[in-house]
């Protein structure tokens, strides 16, 4: 059963949080958070996303604010940095923002940017690790197959754990596997599961190794523990920008899947330049902890988005409601 909308609407806070660094072609995320019984939960889809792609995003909070959480096996999640698409001079003052991390996940693909600066920035990204860490790289989407099977070549010295989502077709990202099989590199797919009406068709085409599992956009923890459940891959829980009620969200989801090889991509309230919280779900000796976040009053109104935006996101949230109830 949903909670009423007035349920929902009387504890909403919608904020506007400043990025330390541009990510997604974004230097501030605005984000809706409202209370339910089992604690403060976030709504923060995208702002190009449409109704019936933010419903989906809705459905999540609601559950992780009305729904008992499920059983957990973990109570910390072993989590990865994230690199924005930064030159390669930046890179260092970017990564000190997660201390402990063993792992980077680094952005390449960037509209306007060329494979030399994919280059010279996961150059600058293992230099700053060191040997023994583990580079990922997310493209979301940004080649077709010809460049990908490039750009995979061009980066592979760098030692790679994974390339996440090379191309943005599950037909093509079969493709591109099958061409880079042999060098023994492994395909991640993110989009091609978040944002498919058949999120399995991924796992049925055989077109990825590993599956990337976000609690919002999957439309919550259940949905996307039974979605990983059914492809029988190995996953990463990731997150989309969230503030630390969000990354909560993702950790419980992490906390949840039985087998957690690699490291998540839950510490992305690093790329924040304020958060909600005065205690931050941030990286401590390269781990989140996995509870549940309570805003900061003074922070709420410290960061309050302005009217025009307020009264957006609140008809937003009321046309996906209305979608969710139909």
């Amino acid at each position: 059963m949903l909670p009423t909308l007035s349920d929902i609407l009387s504890t909403a806070r919608v904020v506007s949080l400043p990025l330390s660094s541009r990510f997604r072609g974004i230097d501030t995320r605005e984000v809706m958070l409202f209370e339910g019984p089992e604690g403060w939960t976030e709504f923060s889809p995208f702002l190009e996303y449409d109704d019936q792609e933010a419903c989906v995003w809705l459905a999540a909070a609601i559950d992780f604010g009305w729904t008992p959480a499920p059983a957990i096996f973990r109570s910390s999640i072993r989590v990865n940095a994230t690199l924005p698409a930064v030159a390669a001079e930046e890179v260092a003052a970017v990564l000190d923002r997660f201390p402990g991390c063993r792992t980077i996940k680094v952005k390449v693909a960037e509209p306007g940017q060329t494979i030399a600066d994919d280059v010279a920035r996961v150059a600058a990204a293992r230099k700053y690790l060191g040997p023994e860490g583990r580079i990922r790289l997310d493209a979301n989407g940004g080649w077709n197959v010809d460049e990908a099977e490039h750009a995979i070549h061009a980066l592979a010295p760098y030692d790679l754990e994974y390339v996440e989502q090379p191309c943005p077709t599950v037909d093509e990202l079969a493709d591109i596997r099958t061409r880079v099989k042999y060098m023994g590199m492994p395909i991640a797919a993110d989009e091609s599961v978040r944002k498919s009406s058949d999120p399995l068709e991924v796992a049925r085409a055989r077109a990825a190794d590993v599956l990337v599992i976000k609690a919002q956009p999957l439309g919550g923890i259940r949905r996307a523990l039974d979605i990983a459940a059914q492809a029988g891959l190995p996953v990463v829980v990731s997150s989309a920008l969230e503030t630390s009620v969000g990354i909560s969200m993702g950790a419980y989801l992490a906390a949840a899947v039985p087998e957690l090889a690699y490291d998540c991509g839950l510490a992305t309230v690093s790329l924040l330049a304020s958060d909600v919280t005065e205690d931050p779900l941030v990286p401590v000796a390269g781990s989140i902890e996995v509870r549940r976040v309570v805003p900061s009053a003074a922070l709420l109104d410290a960061r309050a988005a302005d009217p025009v935006r307020t009264a957006w996101w609140i008809a937003r949230l009321e046309r996906c409601y209305a979608l969710l109830a139909a």
